[in-house]
C-alpha cells in the first residue's frame, strides 16, 4: 500500500490554470472520486480544491499506474494536455506525500504562511470523502496525524498568533490603498468562509459593509454576525458602480461581473476578486478601477513569509518528526500482528511435535509438557533476532518489503490488493 498526492498549487500553476483544474462544488468532487475509486489499484481518495490548490490524495497499490490514471482524469476534467499536467504538477508518494499533507494542514505550504483557513478546508474535504465512503482507515489515519501535527505547531510556535488568510491580506491591501477603512463603503459578494472572514476584518476596521448573495437569507445571516447591511443580488449591476471597495468570493462557475456592467464613476474603485474560478471578467481596468486577484497578493505574501521564517523552520522540524513517527506507528500496526502470527504458528508446531513424539512413544507421556516448553523456547530464541530486525526497519520502503516477504512466506492474503494483482501474485 502506498500514499500518493498529485498537487497543483500557487507554487507550480497560474490562476488561470487552477481555475480550469478546480472542482467548483461537492458534486464535481464526488463525481471525480467515484471515477478514482473505480480504478482497481486505488482503494481510497480525497480531493482538496481551494483558491490556491487542487490536490488529489489517495491510497493505492501501484504508484506509476495510479499516477497515470489520475493525471488522465485531470486532463479530461481540465482539458489540459496530459504532458503539460505531468510537467507542471507535483507528484509525491509515501513519505513525501505524508510530509506534504502535514505541511499543507499546518499552513506551511500556503501562500499566506500561518493562515488558519486551510485546516478547516482539509477537514471539509475529508468529511466529504468519508461520508460518501471514498476513504477509510488509511486516509483517516493520515488526516488525523496531520491535524495532530498542525496542533503541535500552533502550540510550539507563534506562526498563527496573528491569524491571517487570503481575505485578511486583501483587506490589508485595501487599507494600504485607501489609507483608512474607517467609514469606507464596501460591498462584499458571496456567503462562504472567505466572505465571512472579509466582513469581519472590514467591520473591525470601521468599514460600512454591505453583503450581497444569490440566496438572500444567507446574506442576512452574515450581516447579523458581522454587523453589516444586506442588498439583493438582483441589484448587482448598479451596486458594483456605487462602492469604492468591492470584495467578491463566490462559488459561481462563470463570472458574475463583466465589462458590460461597469459604468464610469467620479471616484477610484478597488476591486478584490478572491474566487477561483474568477468572479470578475475584466481584462482591462477602465474608469479608475484597480483590480486585484489572488495572485496579485504575492508581495504581501512574501513579506509574511519573511516575518515568519524562524517559526517556519521550527515548524518543519516538527513536521519531519511527525512524518517519521506516523510511518513508525503505521509500520507497527502491520508488523506486530505479523510477528504475533509467526510466533503463534511456531508454537503450534511445537505443540504438534511434542504430541507426536509422545504418541509414538519416543519419550514418556509425562514429559510432553516439558518437551513442548523446550521446543517453544528454542523457536523463540531462533525467531527473536528476526522479529527485532523487522521492528527496527525504519525505512518505510524497506519495512514494506519485509512485510510483503514475510506475509508471502506465511501465506497471508492482502485484502487491500486489487484482484488483478492477487492473480498475478498467485500465478
Amino acid at each position: 500500500m502506498h500514499y500518493l498526492i498529485i498537487s497543483f498549487s500557487h507554487k507550480n500553476s497560474t490562476l488561470n490554470q487552477r481555475e480550469k483544474l478546480a472542482f467548483v462544488n461537492d458534486a464535481a468532487k464526488i463525481a471525480m472520486m467515484e471515477k478514482i475509486n473505480h480504478y482497481p489499484y486505488i482503494s481510497e481518495s480525497m480531493i482538496l480544491s481551494t483558491c490556491n490548490r487542487i490536490e488529489i490524495f489517495c491510497s493505492c497499490s501501484h504508484l506509476e499506474e495510479s499516477t497515470d490514471y489520475l493525471l488522465t482524469l485531470l486532463s479530461a476534467h481540465s482539458h489540459f494536455e496530459l504532458d503539460e499536467l505531468k510537467m507542471r504538477g507535483d507528484i509525491l508518494d509515501d513519505y513525501g506525500a505524508i510530509h506534504h499533507l502535514f505541511s499543507v494542514t499546518s499552513s506551511l505550504d500556503s501562500m499566506i504562511v500561518g493562515e488558519t483557513q486551510i485546516a478547516g478546508q482539509i477537514k471539509d474535504a475529508f468529511k466529504l470523502s468519508l461520508e460518501h465512503e471514498f476513504c477509510g482507515l488509511k486516509i483517516s489515519r493520515a488526516v488525523q496525524f496531520a491535524q495532530k501535527c498542525a496542533a503541535e505547531i500552533r502550540n510550539v510556535t507563534e506562526i498563527s498568533s496573528k491569524p491571517v488568510s487570503v481575505a485578511s491580506v486583501a483587506v490589508t491591501k485595501a487599507r494600504d490603498c485607501c489609507g483608512s477603512l474607517d467609514g469606507m463603503r464596501v460591498l462584499v459578494i458571496g456567503s462562504g468562509e472567505m466572505s465571512v472572514i472579509t466582513c469581519k476584518h472590514l467591520s473591525a476596521q470601521g468599514a460600512d459593509v454591505t453583503i450581497m448573495n444569490r440566496t438572500f437569507s444567507k446574506a442576512e445571516e452574515i450581516a447579523r454576525e458581522c454587523n453589516a447591511r444586506v442588498r439583493s443580488f438582483e441589484e448587482i449591476a448598479d451596486a458594483i458602480n456605487e462602492y469604492p471597495l468591492l470584495f467578491t468570493s463566490t462559488g459561481s462557475i462563470t463570472p458574475i461581473i463583466d465589462e458590460k456592467m461597469i459604468q464610469s464613476c467620479s471616484f477610484d474603485r478597488y476591486w478584490f476578486d478572491m474566487a477561483v474560478p474568477r468572479d470578475i471578467d475584466c481584462e482591462t481596468q477602465p474608469w479608475g478601477i484597480h483590480l486585484y486577484r489572488i495572485d496579485d497578493l504575492k508581495e504581501i505574501v512574501t513579506t509574511n513569509i519573511a516575518l515568519r521564517e524562524d517559526e517556519a523552520r521550527t515548524s518543519f522540524v516538527v513536521i519531519s518528526r511527525q512524518s517519521a513517527a506516523f510511518f513508525e506507528w503505521l509500520k507497527s500496526l502491520t508488523i506486530e500482528p505479523l510477528i504475533k502470527t509467526i510466533y503463534e504458528s511456531a508454537y503450534a508446531c511445537a505443540r504438534t511435535e511434542a504430541a507426536r513424539v509422545t504418541d509414538k512413544g519416543f519419550i514418556p507421556k509425562e514429559y510432553e509438557a516439558a518437551v513442548e516448553k523446550a521446543t517453544e523456547q528454542a523457536l523463540k530464541r531462533f525467531l527473536h533476532p528476526f522479529a527485532q530486525r523487522m521492528r527496527d526497519a525504519s525505512d518505510p520502503l524497506r519495512a514494506d518489503a519485509l512485510i510483503d516477504a514475510m506475509s508471502f512466506l506465511m501465506n497471508q492474503n492482502d485484502d487491500q490488493t486489487p484482484p488483478t494483482q492477487k492473480s498475478y501474485k498467485g500465478s
